[in-house]
């Protein structure tokens, strides 16, 4: 029994360590200020196209950062990095094009995105658009969003 102590720590220890990896994994970085470092070890980027991307900074929306990129990276490319780097999109005045960018919205969230317009608080965000969705989806739509 004596011997299952340290046995159980060290797994428990082990089992904290892989949720932390993992949730580093879902972290969206913002594309005005991850370093090159960060973003030359994404999806589809090396150490020349996170240079051009940290050169054109800032960038007001992330049209302007899909513009630059589209010419290097295909479709399938681009959504795979924007899983984990992206500009965030203002919730009350992004444009479609925009709010279409974001992995996974398609036209009919997208339009529930602009449905509730405006949003007063990201808390109004989470329950709307909450209805179509779960929580984790929420959180992680959550990351793409501002209301700045």
């Amino acid at each position: 029994m004596r011997n299952m102590k340290p046995r159980i720590l060290t797994l428990v220890i082990a089992i904290l360590a892989l949720v932390s990896v993992t949730r580093a994994a879902d972290v969206v970085l913002d594309a005005n200020t991850a370093t090159t470092e960060d973003m030359s070890a994404l999806p589809h980027m090396d150490d020349v196209l996170a240079g051009v991307v940290v050169n054109n900074r800032p960038y007001v929306n992330i049209g302007e950062l899909n513009h630059l990129l589209s010419s290097d990276l295909d479709d399938d490319q681009l959504e795979a990095l924007y899983g984990r780097l992206f500009v965030a999109i203002n919730l009350n005045d992004a444009k479609r094009s925009d709010i279409l960018v974001i992995p996974g919205v398609g036209k009919k969230m997208a339009h529930e995105f602009e449905e509730y317009r405006p949003y007063s608080n990201i808390e109004q965000f989470r329950r709307e658009i909450g209805k179509y969705v779960d929580e984790q989806e929420v959180a992680r739509l959550e990351q793409y969003v501002t209301l700045d």
